[in-house]
């Protein structure tokens, strides 16, 4: 399961919103524009908004995310963006929706006029289902079920495959040598497109001027070309980047060619290569600009998958496709654990605190505490006991450490972290008395401060003692009022006194 919060807008959002993600999509000169779908097929959009490409029906930047009325129940299955940007969205029952910058009618629906909001387009498409689309910087491109390819928009370079340079305002047909062959992928470079049929050939057109067509040379082609250097080959998947193309075969290898002026090639060179050249096995390896930095040969990564790699390095981070966050049933071994706590179905031991049961598991607890690493060895007698009797605390502060144990988390009020803090310093649990005293130093007031104090000196947690020392001195007047501050035994009394005058809380 891929994460979204990794890439820095999905912070915008609270735990709630980001658990109903189902899709999403980052994008934008800068990563500031993200739309994503939930599990409900709704689609919202939020961020700057550039040449209004959030489809909100406005040119106004958002943080807050806005739902698109007009895509509402459609389930979504491809999702493209080009650079002014534009949008273009395919749904399962075979609709295209296009919207964002239109100068060169990258929509699709025969102007120039800025998409303000999601339109249908339909020109020539009539009867045809799409099934996937792509975005070059300003122009488009759908693949149809029955395999045809149409492409529309800015033309400058042949990126339309029309056999000339003449934009073009609505969906039309790429035929040449593509004519009578069933496509079945495609994608856009900044100004080249590229088409894989079903017998693995791929072919492109478009600007060529770093070999991005993959052709032998780098004279831009107006009608569809075949890729000689993959004669043999069978690409099951092509994808471009600005000016360059990565190919994976039928077998695992990668193939690689045009612009590697950031060795996004991974050649370990920054020379351009024209022809289709081999990578190697496929496995989550990064290359190219990465966070500024050119890496020109492949780096094994420790990521399971392209989209964190993207997420974490690419400049911007941006994503490369439209990700699932599909949940799976899979779970951690720190989840399961986290599952399985107090669990009576599983358990293989009871404690008994006040009058209640906590149902744990004897190795975990071993596992995970010196405490009942001792505790369980045969000369214990709680080794031989199903239920053991806890009278030294109290069962909030019992469950809580118990929780720790398969958690690795304390959520308490500070004042029964002082007891846990308490029973931390008697198993000797290092790590609990730190989060102990952060919650206590978290949630000090002038009405707990001084019991905070004294707990702190009674536990022999320097590090709290002297921060709550010094809340009590920042706010004497008001803790010498509560009635924790006169409820301490004389010695303590007069030793706070003492260090509070070395320190000059009494000088006029």
């Amino acid at each position: 399961m891929v994460d979204v919060s990794k890439w820095p807008l999905f912070s915008l959002l609270s735990t709630e919103e980001l658990a109903t993600i189902r899709q999403a999509c980052v994008f934008g000169t800068s990563a500031n524009e993200a739309i994503y779908i939930t599990h409900s097929n709704e689609v919202f959009a939020f961020g700057l908004n550039t040449s209004s490409c959030l489809g909100t029906g406005d040119s106004l930047s958002t943080i807050v995310p806005k739902k698109l009325d007009f895509l509402r129940g459609k389930k979504v299955v491809s999702l493209s963006y080009g650079s002014g940007p534009h949008v273009l969205l395919a749904t399962d029952d075979g609709q295209m929706f296009a919207w964002g910058h239109n100068g060169y009618s990258q929509v699709g629906n025969g102007t120039t006029n800025q998409g303000l909001s999601p339109v249908l387009v339909t020109a020539n498409l009539q009867n045809k289902k799409v099934r996937e689309v792509a975005c070059g910087s300003h122009h488009s491109m759908a693949l149809t079920h029955d395999g045809e390819v149409f492409a529309w928009g800015y033309n400058n370079c042949g990126q339309i495959g029309s056999g000339s340079t003449a934009n073009q305002p609505y969906p039309r047909k790429v035929t040449g040598c593509l004519q009578g062959k069933t496509s079945v992928g495609i994608t856009c470079g900044q100004t080249s497109s590229m088409a894989v049929i079903e017998n693995g050939e791929v072919y492109g057109w478009g600007y060529n001027g770093n070999g991005q067509l993959g052709i032998g040379n780098n004279g831009n082609q107006l009608t569809p070309c075949r890729l000689a250097g993959l004669q043999g080959l069978c690409i099951q998947q092509i994808v471009s980047g600005y000016g360059h193309c990565l190919a994976l075969t039928d077998e695992g290898l990668l193939y690689a060619w045009g612009a590697n002026t950031y060795g996004q090639l991974g050649t370990g060179n920054k020379s351009n290569h024209l022809s289709p050249g081999v990578e190697g096995g496929v496995c989550v390896y990064m290359w190219g600009q990465c966070r500024g930095q050119s890496i020109v040969i492949p780096h094994l990564t420790h990521f399971t998958n392209t989209d964190d790699v993207f997420a974490c390095f690419a400049t911007p981070s941006v994503m490369w496709r439209l990700m699932s966050v599909e949940p799976d049933d899979f779970l951690t071994v720190a989840e399961a654990l986290r599952k399985e706590f107090d669990s009576p179905e599983t358990a293989d031991l009871k404690f008994s605190v006040d009058s209640k049961y906590i149902h744990v598991h004897k190795a975990v607890l071993k596992i995970r505490c010196e405490h009942f690493r001792s505790m369980f060895r045969s000369q214990w007698t709680e080794d031989q006991q199903e239920v053991i009797e806890i009278g030294q605390f109290s069962y909030p502060v019992y469950r809580s450490f118990l929780q720790f144990l398969y958690t690795d988390t304390v959520d308490l009020p500070p004042e029964d972290a002082i007891g846990l803090l308490d029973l931390a310093t008697s198993y000797c649990e290092n790590r609990l008395k730190r989060l102990c005293q952060q919650i206590i130093k978290r949630g000090i007031t002038v009405d707990n401060a001084f019991t905070l104090l004294s707990a702190a000196i009674r536990y022999d947690a320097e590090d709290l003692e002297v921060f709550c020392f010094r809340f009590c001195v920042n706010h004497l007047t008001q803790v010498t009022q509560t009635g924790a501050f006169w409820q301490v035994d004389g010695a303590m009394l007069k030793e706070f006194i003492c260090r509070a005058s070395r320190c000059g809380a009494f000088k006029n």
